[in-house]
């Protein structure tokens, strides 16, 4: 039992990990409809940048509060410089510039900052004894961190699409873009906003995820989040704030319990149970379990 529980606790800081950079993926989903195939090494950038800042002897939470503000500013301006010129011409080129920035990004961070492993301070508590023991299992103040995050982002994500001006707006530009510029919405500005945003729920999810993770801060270390969290998007429904955290627990689960019961699924396979649950879920439900079905009038 008290093992069940260590593997059902790690499935759950995980799951919660990729529900994070999942609810990044929504954001730029419902604000803009397109998928951010960049969002991972988005996070891995500024996550990059919020170490370097705390190599300056800058407080950790002071780095976490700038990162996030680097990530909406580059967010917004790569909607603004890069995507918005190229949209208008060809939603294909929207991909092809995503994974640009794929490869971009992560050169970038290599290129400014090596590509030597490095150690991003927690902002909680995770020392050997900063545990509470429930059950006999040991649930750390760093893992409850994570989790906390996602239910206080959450929260605030769910105010804001349902009881502000911008979250209207940008569910009326993710519905359908012209008819809501003919209403009055500023589309150039949601759109701005929209990636702003994501690019600063990502950054969030790297600095609390690259502390837990066994390789630390590398040049790879948001690939499988990234893997994970799209499986979770896509599980969950992309338009769905609530789909991305019930997909992203789930897998993180499913993760932790087939890893730890299922003896010939090791580190490798893990991707691999992702990928498959990726395609099984656009083969047999595309619009994932809480995703609107999108209506075409004729």
């Amino acid at each position: 039992m008290e093992l069940f529980l260590e593997r059902l606790i790690t499935g759950l800081t995980n799951g919660s990990v990729y529900a994070l950079l999942a609810l990044a993926l929504v954001v730029v989903f419902r604000g803009t409809g397109t998928l951010n195939f960049a969002q991972g090494e988005l996070a891995l950038f500024t996550t990059f940048f919020a170490w370097w800042l705390t190599t300056e002897s800058i407080p950790v939470w002071i780095a976490i509060i700038a990162s996030l503000i680097a990530g909406f500013v580059l967010g917004a301006l790569i909607e603004r410089l890069l995507i918005r010129p190229v949209q208008r011409r060809n939603d294909m080129a929207v991909l092809i510039v995503a994974l640009g920035l794929f490869t971009g990004l992560n050169s970038l961070a290599g290129l400014i900052w090596g590509s030597e492993t490095k150690i991003m301070p927690s902002p909680f508590p995770n020392g050997i004894d900063d545990y509470v023991s429930v059950g006999g299992a040991r649930l750390y103040f760093d893992a409850l961190g994570v989790v906390g995050a996602l239910v206080a982002l959450m929260i605030v994500l769910t105010l804001l699409f349902r009881y502000t001006r911008v979250g209207l707006h940008m569910r009326a530009v993710a519905d359908n873009g012209e008819s809501a510029t003919l209403a009055g919405v500023r589309t150039s500005r949601i759109l701005a906003i929209g990636w702003g945003l994501s690019g600063a729920i990502g950054a969030l999810a790297g600095v609390l995820v690259t502390p837990l993770s066994p390789q630390q801060l590398g040049l790879t270390t948001m690939f499988h989040v990234f893997i994970a969290a799209s499986a979770a998007a896509l599980f969950g429904g992309l338009d769905s704030l609530t789909g991305a955290v019930v997909g992203g627990i789930t897998i993180g689960v499913l993760e932790a319990m087939l890893t730890g019961y299922v003896s010939f699924i090791g580190g490798s396979l893990q991707q691999t149970s992702a990928l498959f649950i990726i395609v099984a879920i656009l083969f047999l439900r595309p619009n994932g379990l809480f995703g609107t079905k999108r209506l075409v009038r004729v």
